[in-house]
């Protein structure tokens, strides 16, 4: 196990420092590779979006702004720091720039506790898998504010939808992270992917527990405001929703957020239920296979960046599926999105925790007894 605070601290101690401030300078380290993180990864995305949509719709897509289009991302986010920020004339000023801050900063938050490796993340927490959802739910809260404060009936409307979706789909979402909880004896999301290591791809929770994985793509897509279900934003009804009198930084955080949050939602997917860094075979194997000492230092950083790679692989997938939904399927009615929250996805979503409760009594090896 490599402690990463201790080993920092250590370093810096070494060149020196005091140990209060070796720690000190550590404490904003992990923050900034946080937001470094989900900033790339979300930029990444803006990219893929681009890449996907026109490979669809049989377009070239973006050439010409670097290497296949690669600087389009930073273009975008130039373009919107010049870009001029007018708040409309009878704006609350503080809800108005409140609420993209709360969008932002509740979702960046929820990183701290996703492991990209086994030993590569901000904090084990043990109620790590809850807290994402208890942070992640401050967000339509953020929403409704822009959409209040904006002075607008559309911004307003988009608000409304916003929290009402949000809501409508937390609770399946809670059933389906509580099933796999129930699974791995753990809220920690290092315990539960190590409860799906040993046997490759066969321990992966998307076999255990298939329902649940079903009603946690679709909640995931509705939380992240994806197509089919875009109603906080369609701009066929409401021109853009909460965001319409939004422009420059603040409009920003609401489109950097936006992907970070489908970031979050592939990698998230990948911990649950894809077995996070472990790969389709056991790693162990194959180092007993090819004569390798598991504890070889060379072999540990191998495997590290071999368990990365998984992770981000499996996350990218969950993130062009997504993609491929938003240019292939129409958007859904707020009624049809609603009834599909409260009235399928709810009692289902019950009805797999309760299986999954009897099963793992009834199983309990295979079950994580």
């Amino acid at each position: 196990m490599i402690d990463l605070q201790s080993s920092t601290v250590d370093l810096l101690s070494g060149w020196g420092l005091p140990l209060p401030v070796a720690q000190a300078l550590w404490l904003p380290l992990p923050m900034l590779v946080m937001v470094l993180v989900a900033t790339i990864g979300a930029l990444i995305c803006t990219w893929l979006e681009r890449k996907v949509s026109a490979a669809i719709q049989q377009r070239i897509g973006p050439e010409y702004a670097g290497p296949f289009g690669l600087l389009i991302p930073l273009a975008d986010v130039i373009k919107l720091v010049i870009k001029q920020g007018t708040p409309p004339a009878k704006a609350d000023p503080f809800l108005y720039s409140t609420g993209p801050a709360i969008v932002f900063i509740s979702v960046f938050l929820c990183y701290l506790v996703i492991p990209f490796g086994q030993n590569l993340l901000i904090a084990d927490l043990a109620t790590g898998m809850f807290l994402v959802i208890a942070i992640s739910s401050i967000a339509p809260i953020g929403l409704l504010m822009a959409g209040y404060s904006s002075n607008n009936k559309y911004s307003l409307l988009g608000g409304l939808r916003a929290a009402a979706q949000s809501i409508s789909y937390e609770i399946p979402l809670a059933l389906a992270v509580l099933a796999i909880a129930m699974m791995s004896n753990s809220l920690s999301t290092i315990d539960v992917v190590q409860q799906q290591a040993g046997y490759g791809i066969l321990s992966w929770n998307v076999w255990r527990q298939p329902i649940g994985f079903v009603i946690f793509i679709i909640a995931a897509l509705a939380e992240c405001e994806r197509l089919p279900f875009d109603l906080p934003e369609a701009e066929e009804e409401l021109v853009a929703g909460y965001q319409t009198e939004y422009t420059g930084m603040r409009f920003a955080l609401f489109y950097g957020g936006s992907y970070a949050n489908l970031f979050l939602a592939g990698l998230l997917t990948a911990v649950l239920y894809l077995g996070g860094w472990e790969l389709p075979f056991p790693i162990d194997a194959v180092a007993s296979w090819l004569k390798i000492d598991p504890n070889n230092a060379l072999w540990q950083i191998v495997a590290g960046v071999l368990g990365i790679t998984a992770t981000l692989v499996k996350a990218f997938a969950f993130i062009f599926f997504a993609m491929l939904l938003r240019w292939s399927m129409p958007r859904v009615r707020i009624d049809q999105l609603l009834d599909l929250g409260w009235k399928f996805l709810l009692p289902v979503g019950l009805a797999n925790l309760l299986l999954t409760a009897a099963l793992k009594l009834s199983f309990p090896f295979a079950f994580g007894g």
